[in-house]
């Protein structure tokens, strides 16, 4: 067996080993009636976005007893937007030093909570009518940190290219080989707490100066003692990543994910890399060798990869098919996040230069 073929077949053993069992949210009928939850939704030039969002809110079998949309310091009529669908809306007090726009303002709507619990929700998902009842029940269940990753819904052709990223991202969380260990991450679009449980970790005041603040608070709620659970979207929450253009799409996924490859574990880091080789190695030898035995293996890429994106997002059998197109899209914003991240010590996200390191948030404004 060449050398090629063998790191292509190991890589995908590792990819199917990743999501060998993925758990998504359930969708089963909820009871009817008002819910001891608050949903805060930060919101920075949402204004497309929450409209879908909290059209779905409004919908719920069982709503939340209250839902604030926090508007951090938009420009593009968010706050209007918010209030025609008659929610209650809450501008952000100026803004420490160290901390992100993200974490600012989630906590503070958090503040205003007065609920049993709290759902952190980003303006870009939407959730079936079922969605706040079954997480709450969920919750009620596990208790701890329950986070969710949405289910993507590209809709423009450029959206494709976030193949790669959302179904790393499910692999990276550890939780959905057939040996799944307690999760060291959680999923920031979707997050549910107790609110006496988010007093005892501080919230994101913990992890005020993080990119990803999802990370820093998995591992603040794990230092309590309290769980960590992490599922898929499924059929019950959704969301429309970068709808703003490539740009966008590039600029978020370099802010996201060389700083939360960090925080994976070394284990599920090195099945990741495994399979990203592999694959990146079956296109290669597509190329260079044309011959049957490539072909073959190509096609066993293109359906595995076919399966792992269905559990990831609604991605067309095209964009799978041209798989190399966004894995290099991958490979390449993964380079250029490392070395913004790590080299700069910072990265943009909306017109924001956000700190990425201890060093360059000392002090700074993010």
């Amino acid at each position: 067996m060449r050398r090629g073929t063998a790191l292509g077949l190991v890589g995908l053993g590792a990819g199917t080993w990743l999501l060998a069992r993925v758990e998504r949210l359930r969708t089963a009928p909820v009871v009817a009636g008002e819910l001891d939850l608050t949903v805060v939704i930060p919101a920075r030039d949402e204004a497309a976005s929450l409209p879908r969002l909290l059209s779905s809110l409004g919908a719920q079998v069982a709503p939340a007893a209250r839902i604030v949309v926090v508007d951090d310091e938009s420009t593009d009529g968010t706050a209007a937007v918010a209030r025609a669908h008659d929610v209650e809306v809450v501008a952000v007090p100026p803004r420490p030093p160290g901390w992100t726009g993200k974490a600012w303002a989630c906590w503070t709507g958090a503040a205003l909570v007065t609920t049993e619990r709290i759902a952190f929700v980003d303006a870009d998902t939407w959730l079936a009518p079922a969605a706040l009842g079954n997480l709450v029940a969920d919750h009620e269940e596990r208790g701890g940190l329950v986070s969710v990753q949405p289910h993507h819904h590209p809709e423009l052709p450029y959206e494709q290219l976030s193949l790669f990223f959302n179904v790393v991202a499910l692999m990276g969380s550890g939780a959905f080989t057939p040996r799944p260990a307690e999760p060291v991450v959680a999923f920031g679009p979707c997050l549910v707490c107790r609110r006496t449980d988010y007093a005892t970790t501080d919230g994101h005041r913990a992890v005020r100066g993080e990119v990803a603040e999802d990370l820093g608070l998995a591992r603040e709620f794990r230092a309590a003692g309290l769980p960590v659970r992490v599922l898929a979207g499924g059929d019950a929450v959704a969301f429309r990543m970068y709808p703003g253009g490539l740009a966008t799409l590039v600029e978020g996924w370099t802010k996201n994910f060389a700083t939360g490859a960090t925080g994976v574990r070394p284990a599920e880091s090195a099945l990741v890399t495994l399979w990203i080789a592999g694959v990146a190695q079956i296109a290669v030898d597509l190329v260079r060798r044309r011959d049957a035995e490539a072909a073959v293996l190509y096609g066993l890429a293109v359906v595995q990869l076919s399966g792992l994106a269905r559990r990831a997002g609604a991605f067309r059998p095209w964009s799978v098919a041209l798989y190399p197109v966004p894995l290099a899209t991958f490979m390449g914003v993964f380079a250029r996040s490392l070395a913004l991240t790590y080299g700069r010590g910072e990265v943009t996200w909306r017109g924001r230069r956000i700190a990425t390191t201890s060093r360059a948030r000392s002090g700074a404004r993010s």
